[in-house]
């Protein structure tokens, strides 16, 4: 359990994660906020409480990784980078303009922080495989974090990735699937059913948990559990909302690569910041 100071940091920060990506995609005129949203409490608590992670050194040979398999949440991620002291904020309203190191899919090549150059979906959890097996192979101590969406594993990459995974015992490996529900073309059950999933991944040989991946004592209970797992990876799936945090594009599907216009972005804002101070008040600090 989060003591109460830790539960009000990392609520502060995911709803300054949720700002940024906000005017990142207003700004860029492009972008997909929805499963930006959905993703940002599950990386706020990897990146600011259970990831071994040196900001100031991003390559250092120890730290855990991070594969954001479905890389058009970048602009979450980019956010989460900035706010740890990767790279600077101001840079994030860069976001899709021409010469800019944080394009609509993270670039290992250009942006430090991103440990795979992501976007093609299936493709991160065989990078996420890579890594974890290299640390058994170089007797390293570091875990290997990915996070799948729920539409994203429709592709067939996935299924032998989760394969290779369990054959090889990658009990450092632990995947997050933001289960929002929802994909570019509608529900994930209308466009290709995935469901029973949680069986589905047991039947592949992971060991499996449910969380409300909006629940800060959840998800960082559920890592602490699977790090005690033993000769299985994990897969934690998070139920989520898309659009979490901004009530007009909650479970909306069509604001899944669609920017907010000058009105709706004046909501979102004003949303935000309200959220803001209810949690200063709620978990007691001030300004």
């Amino acid at each position: 359990m989060l003591k109460k100071e830790e539960l009000r940091d990392l609520s502060l920060k995911a709803n300054a994660v949720r700002r940024h990506i906000i005017e990142m995609v207003y700004n860029a005129g492009s972008g997909h906020p929805g499963g930006s949203l959905s993703a940002t409490d599950i990386l706020v608590a990897l990146y600011f409480h259970i990831m071994k992670y040196d900001a100031k050194n991003p390559k250092w040979e120890d730290r855990d990784r991070f594969v954001l398999s479905k890389g058009h949440a970048a602009p979450a991620l980019y956010a989460v980078l900035a706010e740890k002291g990767v790279f600077p904020v101001e840079e994030l309203l860069t976001l899709r303009k021409i010469g800019s190191r944080l394009q609509g899919h993270p670039d290992m090549r250009k942006l430090p922080g991103i440990e795979a150059s992501t976007g093609s979906l299936g493709q991160g959890l065989s990078i996420a495989n890579g890594m974890a097996l290299a640390a058994r192979l170089d007797r390293k101590l570091y875990n290997v974090y990915a996070m799948l969406g729920d539409g994203e594993i429709e592709e067939g990459q996935i299924w032998e990735a989760a394969m290779f995974a369990s054959h090889n015992k990658l009990d450092n490996l632990i995947v997050f699937l933001d289960r929002n529900k929802l994909q570019i073309d509608g529900e994930t059950e209308t466009v290709m059913s995935i469901e029973p999933i949680a069986d589905k991944w047991k039947a592949f040989g992971w060991e499996v948990r449910e969380i409300n991946g909006h629940n800060f004592n959840e998800i960082t209970e559920a890592v602490e559990w699977a790090k005690t797992v033993k000769g299985k990876p994990v897969m934690i799936i998070a139920h989520t909302v898309k659009g979490k945090g901004v009530s007009f594009m909650e479970g909306a599907v069509h604001f899944h690569g669609k920017p907010p216009n000058d009105e709706e972005y004046e909501i979102a804002i004003k949303e935000l910041d309200e959220e803001r101070k209810e949690i200063m008040g709620n978990l007691g600090g001030g300004e």
